[in-house]
């Protein structure tokens, strides 16, 4: 498959007041809410070159594995970028934090070993072709490691989820959607895959539109 375009506006997102609730949510969320454990969960074993869809404010470098040799880090959003620049040259291992859309990445073809898709997905504009992407810069065999939110499995919630989708949810929480099948739409993409697990963020009774999580791999097939 030829590669799409890879130039993309430089703020190809911008949503200023979201991204300060964001870094000051997130990071309250990673040491209060238990996230960083999933975090360090996704990344556990990577190694190579990895691309990071949509860093946000840069949380995951932290828990990148030393044998993981360069991050090439995509990241829309001004605000989020600048801080995920500040916590690359604080990582342990090399980071490099670029502008861009993941429908367009700006990267060559099979290029990747791995791609990591952090609470990401729920935001893309179009998630079939920003999969397509992704498959596309990882090389055959590579991996993708995603920790995402999505659809829930009970009716209730799911009813939701679709209502919230069409009306306030994605203009209040930059672009977010809630329902969206993410599990479906990585094999729809092309995708083998891979072990993984469902649960829900907060795990006790409380349950939020975006309580319903998975965590896992993916794999690019070695023929297309």
């Amino acid at each position: 498959m030829p590669p799409r375009s890879t130039k993309a506006p430089q703020d190809a997102v911008h949503h200023p007041v979201f991204a300060r609730f964001y870094a000051r949510m997130s990071v309250s969320a990673d040491v209060k809410g238990g996230i960083a454990a999933y975090r360090a969960e996704l990344l556990s074993g990577l190694s190579g070159r990895v691309i990071e869809i949509g860093a946000g404010n840069g949380l995951n470098f932290a828990h990148y594995p030393a044998a993981v040799s360069e991050v090439v880090a995509l990241e829309p959003e001004r605000t989020l970028r600048k801080l995920a620049v500040e916590a690359g040259l604080r990582a342990g291992v090399p980071v490099d934090v670029v502008p861009g859309a993941a429908e367009a990445l700006p990267v060559k073809s099979e290029a990747f070993d791995a791609a990591v898709a952090s609470l990401v997905l729920c935001t893309v504009r179009d998630l079939p072709r920003a999969l397509s992407e992704i498959r596309r810069v990882l090389r055959p065999g590579g991996e993708l490691r995603f920790f995402e939110h999505g659809l829930a499995g009970s009716p209730g919630l799911a009813r939701t989820q679709r209502a919230l989708d069409r009306t306030v949810w994605p203009r209040l929480f930059g672009g977010c959607h809630t329902a969206r099948d993410t599990l479906a739409a990585i094999e729809a993409a092309g995708f083998e895959l891979g072990t993984h697990r469902r649960f829900n963020v907060p795990d006790g009774r409380l349950r939020l539109p975006t309580s319903p999580c998975v965590l896992g791999v993916a794999r690019r097939p070695f023929t297309s």
